[in-house]
């Protein structure tokens, strides 16, 4: 794990992570209190008439799962084969939310799931209903090895979701250095402004 000091090395040069954590108050996800604490549920105001909305994980609801959704979240990388082989349901199938199996799998951290995922060629890029990506979900759920996988493999980090946040605003709300350092090193836009930024 990075600390506070360390500089990472990216291909136009060095990045130190102190200036990344000292530009958190510019990504719009401090309050007046401080840093608001990871795994509750809340909206964040730092301009009043703007919220963020931050609720790692997914809830989710069995009756509105399809039969990979259901698995993919389990973790159950076998019942995610059978539901392939047997047609049961798409690879890229979405739920109610629009959530594909893939984001359940990360959010949840099932790292087995997703490598057969993305052995599978499914869509990195999805975006569920507030537009977030599996890569998204992983890393405001802080689930390093799947993040790193679908890096890996080619998702973009730089997908917006409707409040305009990319991955690397949660990496950085989440006061994960080393998911920071690991997107910017995958060309994340540090200069990229969501829209309680630009307020």
């Amino acid at each position: 794990m990075l600390g506070l000091g360390d500089c990472v090395e990216l291909r136009g040069g060095e990045v130190c992570l102190e200036l990344v954590r000292s530009g958190m108050k510019n990504f719009g996800f401090r309050s007046k209190k401080g840093i608001l604490p990871f795994g509750s549920s809340i909206n964040q105001v730092r301009d009043s008439s703007y919220r963020i909305n931050f609720q790692p994980g997914y809830g989710i609801q069995d009756k509105d799962l399809g039969e990979i959704h259901k698995a993919a979240s389990a973790g159950n990388v076998v019942k995610v084969q059978q539901v392939l082989l047997l047609g049961k349901n798409g690879l890229n199938d979405r739920e109610k939310m629009n959530r594909a199996a893939f984001h359940l799998a990360c959010a949840n951290g099932h790292s087995v799931v997703v490598t057969l995922l993305l052995e599978r060629k499914c869509l990195l890029n999805l975006c569920d209903n507030e537009k977030r990506t599996a890569l998204m979900k992983a890393v405001e759920c802080q689930e390093e090895e799947c993040a790193t996988l679908l890096l890996e493999h080619g998702a973009d980090p730089n997908v917006m979701d409707v409040s305009g946040n990319i991955a690397l605003h949660y990496a950085v709300f989440c006061q994960n250095l080393s998911l920071t350092a690991k997107l910017l090193s995958y060309d994340a836009n540090i200069e990229a402004r969501n829209k309680v930024s630009v307020n």
